[in-house]
């Protein structure tokens, strides 16, 4: 497997995506479904770290977006199939790397509540549970968490 930075507008990139929000959507109502267009946002804050089969079938991705005070993680998922071999563990250690490189201190992230795998993911990795964040508002299926990073070397 492998993990790189890869532009969003692919169709295989694209049809992952289009997962995450049909599956998202079985779990929450409309309005609590937090999804980015990742195409709104300016390409200079934003970071899509696509993991890859050795045939090149794309099997999860993870986005970062870069903002003055911290960067958020958006859009992660991972295939249903391939779930449970570390692909989400490896995306989300290329994007704090690449965070860190950005100079950022600390990571941020808002998932669901009827998501306990994506909240143990992030819990085993040192997020820790946080209030709501930027411009979402408290709401009863969101779990809001932060992680600091340390300084790269």
């Amino acid at each position: 497997m492998s993990i790189a930075f890869e532009s969003t507008d692919q169709a295989d990139v694209m049809a992952l995506i289009a997962a995450l929000d049909a599956y998202q959507h079985t779990l929450y109502p409309p309005a609590s479904v937090y999804a980015l267009d990742l195409a709104s946002v300016a390409q200079d804050q934003l970071l899509l770290a696509v993991a890859r089969d050795a045939q090149g079938v794309a099997l999860g991705c993870g986005a970062l977006v870069l903002t003055a005070s911290y960067a958020e993680l958006k859009r992660m998922y991972v295939l249903p199939d391939q779930r449970g071999r570390g692909i989400a563990k490896g995306i989300l250690a290329h994007l704090e790397n690449a965070a860190k490189k950005s100079d950022c201190a600390l990571m941020m992230l808002e998932t669901g509540t009827l998501q306990p795998q994506a909240q143990r993911l992030y819990a085993q990795a040192g997020y820790l549970v946080c209030a709501a964040f930027g411009t979402y508002p408290e709401d009863e299926f969101s779990v809001f968490m932060q992680k600091q990073l340390a300084a790269a070397s």
